[in-house]
């Protein structure tokens, strides 16, 4: 059996396959490329089963074998309060609607330090653990968090954490491996076991088949049954972040406030109409990615899906960036901002769109260019968007600004 692992950053990805049985197999590194809009020259050669897992976002790593990707790995170390923990949610969600296993390694705890306050520990938001929770009882698919090693549970004052100038992380001492997490740590070990599992389980019952099995698998049970633990020990609930900042509205409310721009040429899809409950996202704040488009997927999950697919929503999900009211009076919507409008979100596209080549006449291609053309053709300029906007246009089924509006029509 042949492994492929693909990566970000390939010290990580040796990290990985010295800790784990893949350091066993026969094991080839490919350098990972996150889109055709940051890497237009590599990206298109990546094989179609790993853009797939790519379309909204790239994880760290994806592991494959036969041409088979079996996880992936996303690690992160930032400070995990507010929306922070759900910033690479969308890289997770991908590669589990693909039906890939994914790990998440983040910090239960980072150290900040602002000015003229003493250093201190900002937690992690336990609501991401239920947000992992329900995307493994829609797909059926491991979606496991695993704390980046730190000095959280034996040095609760920050000032006295031996790793201070480091967040209060804990990295691993071997240089080859510059960047990750400590290997001795139990958290770390625990996820080595799990990556050991998957490869057992796969290798014995193939890929496909595996997979149909992996929940069961004990290891991987009780890591899911641990983060049921940490989400009720930590006294997380749905009165947390990103869900405070949304509201459940009736649809005629969102069609009203849609109405301004049907005409006698046009009327609103189906999609929207079908759903008598709206969930609204609001962002008071600039039009830009991160944390949001992170925090959009995970309301999807934790409020609106019952299925694989966004059509399977039991309530439409929305963005509204700007100060949005509620006018209960006219059964609309009033939306003000001194900070975003529509025309952000187009000049982010536009922009985008200058990677796109399918404007090229054939004998303006230039040999290299043709592959990526006919990816193009085959995909139009998706991957070529930038990563927020993929996220938003996916999730969202509508996108509100003071002035203008964009929305799925079915």
């Amino acid at each position: 059996m042949n492994y492929r692992i693909w990566y970000s950053t390939e010290s990580f990805a040796d990290y990985i396959i010295a800790k784990t049985n893949l350091r066993l197999k026969n094991v080839v590194k490919k350098k990972m490329y996150e889109s055709d809009a940051n890497n237009a020259k590599n990206f298109h050669a990546l094989p179609d089963h790993i853009k797939q897992i790519l379309y909204l976002d790239a994880p760290d790593i994806i592991v494959e074998i036969d041409s088979e990707p079996i996880f992936s790995i996303e690690v992160s170390t930032e400070a995990g309060t507010g929306h922070n923990a759900f910033q690479r949610f969308a890289r997770l969600a991908a590669s589990v609607e693909n039906n890939v296993p994914a790990f998440y390694i983040y910090p239960e705890a980072a150290i900040i330090t602002r000015q003229n306050t003493l250093p201190k520990w900002d937690k992690i938001n336990p609501l991401v653990f239920k947000a992992l929770d329900e995307v493994m009882t829609i797909y059926k698919i491991p979606t496991l968090l695993y704390y980046f090693p730190s000095d959280f549970r034996t040095h609760s004052d920050a000032t006295t954490s031996p790793n201070i100038r480091e967040k209060g992380l804990k990295f691993d001492s071997n240089r080859n491996f510059a960047g990750s997490p400590d290997s001795t740590n139990t958290e770390m070990i625990l996820m080595f076991d799990a990556i050991n599992e998957i490869i057992s389980v796969v290798e014995r019952s193939t890929v496909i088949t595996g997979r149909n099995k992996l929940l069961g698998n004990r290891i991987l049970r009780d890591r899911k049954s641990f983060m049921q633990q940490e989400y009720a020990a930590k006294g997380g609930n749905i009165n947390m972040s990103p869900l405070t900042a949304t509201v459940k509205i009736p649809t005629d409310y969102l069609l009203n406030y849609l109405s301004n721009y049907e005409n006698a040429n046009y009327n609103i899809g189906e999609l929207l109409r079908s759903r008598a409950e709206t969930i609204i996202y609001k962002v008071d704040a600039v039009f830009r990615g991160d944390p949001y488009p992170g925090a959009l997927a995970a309301i999807d999950y934790l409020l609106c899906r019952e299925g694989k697919s966004f059509e399977e929503r039991r309530y439409n999900l929305v963005m509204a960036w700007g100060n949005l009211t509620i006018d209960d009076t006219t059964q609309t919507l009033q939306l003000q901002s001194t900070s975003s409008t529509v025309h952000d979100f187009v000049s982010a596209v536009q922009a985008s769109e200058d990677k796109n080549i399918l404007t090229k006449n054939f004998n303006q291609l230039s040999s290299s260019e043709i592959p990526r053309y006919y990816m193009q053709v085959r995909y139009g300029s998706m991957f070529s968007k930038v990563k927020h906007i993929r996220v938003f246009s996916y999730f969202a089924d509508a996108i509100l600004f003071p002035d203008g509006a964009l929305w799925r029509d079915a």
